[in-house]
């Protein structure tokens, strides 16, 4: 059985993701009380459901140092299990509980707004270091649906290697395990035929190929990726995300992600994202 396990911040999307895969013909259960969810997989596996997707709500924060070993379980039972952390800066949080008029879970008489988000951001720390982290701050809902459909799409096993390309301008994505600074290489932007462009475009891609500086960094970062991956790979580590960022995040950036993908995806399970741009 293929096991997708959602869980994240509230108000960084988790309802969002498991409608994807409510659309996408997964048996799903929201908001499982993690004392369930061993119960809950053995009357799915029972009843031989090949795809399921479970919420775990914030309730189980207290309970959840036993989750990685019912993780590891599951998965020494034959399960294809992913798990999918959802979270989303502090000022993004807020202003989404502002816009629905929600009440946060945690919320009482003696914490205030962001206490109660970065409260509940240390209570899930041990559960984003075995998932597959996404930043929701600045994806729309359409650009997350696809980033989804991505993650549940991906060949059971292996580490999945994530390049993930964003601007320094909108700030560091949080999901990112190595981040690699590209602003120091000449700027496609100050050219008027390039600026409109990305770094997925021909133009630029010759514009920084040809460039010393640009190859250089290239190789650098590929190396660097290259000799600790193993690393990562014997700590059981399941995804590994690889941020790069320039100014902007839509020309340099973008092109360095895009090369990397491609010289690693013989060795492993690639992912591609450019935060940056929408479409």
């Amino acid at each position: 059985m293929q096991l997708i396990l959602i869980t994240g911040l509230s108000g960084s999307g988790k309802s969002v993701a498991l409608n994807v895969l409510e659309d996408s013909g997964y048996y799903y259960v929201d908001n499982l009380p993690l004392q369930l969810l061993q119960q809950t997989v053995e009357v799915l596996a029972a009843s031989r459901q090949e795809r399921a997707a479970l919420s775990i709500n914030l309730r189980s924060a207290r309970e959840l140092a036993g989750l990685p070993g019912q993780l590891a379980d599951f998965r020494k039972r034959g399960h294809d299990v992913r798990v999918l952390f959802l979270e989303a800066k502090t000022d993004t949080l807020i202003k989404r509980f502002s816009e629905t008029r929600r009440r946060h879970p945690l919320a009482d008489d003696k914490l205030t707004l962001t206490e109660c988000i970065e409260r509940e951001r240390e209570l899930l720390a041990e559960i984003a270091d075995h998932a597959h982290r996404v930043d929701t701050s600045d994806l729309g809902p359409s650009t997350l649906r696809d980033w989804i459909k991505d993650f549940v799409g991906l060949p059971h096993a292996g580490l999945t290697l994530l390049f993930e390309s964003f601007g320094f301008k909108h700030g560091l994505p949080l999901n990112a395990d190595l981040v690699f600074d590209a602003r120091c290489l000449p700027n496609p932007n100050y050219d008027p035929r390039l600026r409109p462009l990305t770094g997925r475009d021909r133009p630029v891609i010759e514009f920084l190929g040809s460039d010393p500086a640009a190859q250089k960094m290239l190789d650098d970062i590929r190396r660097f990726v290259a000799d600790w991956l193993p690393a990562f790979e014997r700590d059981n580590r399941s995804y590994l995300t690889v941020a790069v960022g320039c100014t902007g995040g839509q020309h340099r950036s973008v092109y360095l992600v895009e090369t990397l993908a491609g010289l690693f995806r013989s060795r492993t399970q690639v992912l591609v994202r450019h935060r940056e741009i929408k479409a």
